[in-house]
């Protein structure tokens, strides 16, 4: 694989080193540094501060002293600046694009539709600010009306994944920004630099100090900080359930509203009737997109009987024929995976498949971050892959004869998030 040096890492004007903590750019405490490596090359790229607990509640006060001013702006004000911001991401997508496929490993061009899809967030929530209605609700009596207005809930804190580390702040900025809310964003340690990026370009959109915010560091400090904080008044999590699971434990002597978008395990069903090019361009997108590192990548695959030849052939084709390799590389379908510790887990699941009766199509395990795409067929549902999550670019294909079967196995997990599903009849029941 072709190994891109950092040669113009100095020249990028929105990589920042620092934290972004009440309109200030901050650097290291006595926590230290955290490296950031390019995954593709193992090369660092830079280092954060390791803020703790302490940097956590001094952020948090400030955006709560700076909410008063920020909440009385009518939306349409609030609306501006979320305008500036957006110009401003536009204007810089390039830059952007390639401080994230650095430090996520993901292509190129999958870095850029990542940050597109970020600002149609944007859009939206800014366009939506100027729209938050009330209610006028008749009354159990003649002479009274019941009011109901919606006010912004106060200091939101932020926690984001490193498998979309741009549009997940943007999704999830953009809504409390627009309705009147301060922010406080905690990027994932391993991707911090796209949200510091997004920090810098809030900072020259206009937002005032306090509002926009981003701290680096310890996930633990600073996730029990914002949970046991009681001017945190909302936090947003995407990750694991088993983190989400601990945020909500930690939350719940003071109540605090919580937004958990945990983990997947997405049915892919291809029934009888399915035009299979369709069906196989969609589980290509939706099993190796970034590498399969995401939460709503197919999980497991359900093809019916009767076209479960053709479905294979092709799909073993298409699959065959993807590129992996650095994702700064114009032709490149899969980036690195995150780190060992992803890789690990995605070898164990081959493993355990194999073990099971689980056929080796294509692909296998890996000694390298670059995990190629695998296939595995003759599937069955006490494998591992069926009922956790795969977070790889590994497609279980499991074979069915009747509708009621595939729905059955479908709906069998404790897990939502996302399902797929190929006919031409509309009438399929779910």
């Amino acid at each position: 694989y072709e190994d891109y040096s950092m040669q113009n890492i100095q020249d990028l004007k929105l990589l920042h080193q620092k934290c972004y903590l009440a309109g200030e750019w901050v650097g290291a405490s006595d926590g230290g540094l955290i490296d950031v490596a390019n995954p593709a090359t193992g090369e660092v790229i830079g280092s954060v501060p390791n803020m703790g607990r302490e940097a956590t509640k001094y952020v948090i006060k400030r955006a709560k002293e700076a909410w008063d001013s920020w909440r009385k702006q009518v939306a349409k004000e609030r609306a501006g600046i979320m305008q500036n911001w957006h110009s401003l991401i536009l204007e810089n997508i390039e830059e952007l694009s390639l401080i994230l496929t650095w430090e996520q490993g993901k292509p190129l061009a999958q870095a850029k539709g990542e940050i597109l899809n970020g600002l149609g967030f944007i859009e939206l929530y800014l366009e939506e600010a100027k729209r938050i209605y009330g209610d006028v609700i008749p009354a159990s009596n003649t002479d009274s009306r019941i009011m109901v207005i919606k006010q912004p809930v106060g200091v939101v804190a932020l926690i984001t994944p490193w498998n979309f580390p741009s549009s997940m702040i943007m999704r999830k900025a953009a809504a409390a920004l627009a309705a009147g809310c301060p922010v406080v964003i905690k990027p994932s340690e391993l991707t911090p630099f796209s949200a510091l990026a997004l920090a810098d370009l809030a900072e020259k959109a206009g937002f005032p100090e306090g509002i926009f915010n981003v701290i680096t560091g310890a996930p633990e400090e600073i996730g029990d900080e914002f949970c046991k904080n009681i001017d945190v008044r909302k936090l947003s999590f995407t990750g694991s359930t088993k983190v989400g699971k601990l945020l909500a434990e930690k939350s719940a002597d003071n109540l605090k509203k919580l937004s958990l978008e945990l983990g997947g395990n997405a049915p892919f069903i291809v029934f009888e009737d399915a035009d299979l090019k369709s069906a196989i361009t969609g589980v290509i997108i939706s099993k190796f997109r970034n590498s399969g590192q995401t939460c709503i990548c197919a999980n497991r695959i359900f093809v019916h009987i009767d076209v479960y030849d053709g479905f294979i052939g092709g799909f073993l084709k298409e699959a065959t024929s993807l590129k992996i390799g650095n994702g700064l590389k114009d032709d490149v379908d899969l980036g690195p995976m995150i780190n060992k510790e992803a890789v690990s887990k995605g070898n164990n699941f081959i493993d355990d498949a194999i073990a099971k009766g689980g056929k080796l199509l294509l692909g296998g395990k890996s000694d390298s971050l670059f995990f190629a795409p695998t296939i595995i067929t003759n599937a069955s549902p006490d494998m591992l892959c069926f009922s956790e999550e795969i977070f790889a670019p590994i497609a279980v294909i499991y074979k069915f004869n009747a509708d009621d079967e595939a729905l059955e196995m479908a709906n069998n997990t404790l897990f939502g998030l996302a399902a797929y599903m190929y006919t031409n009849n509309i009438t399929k029941s779910v």
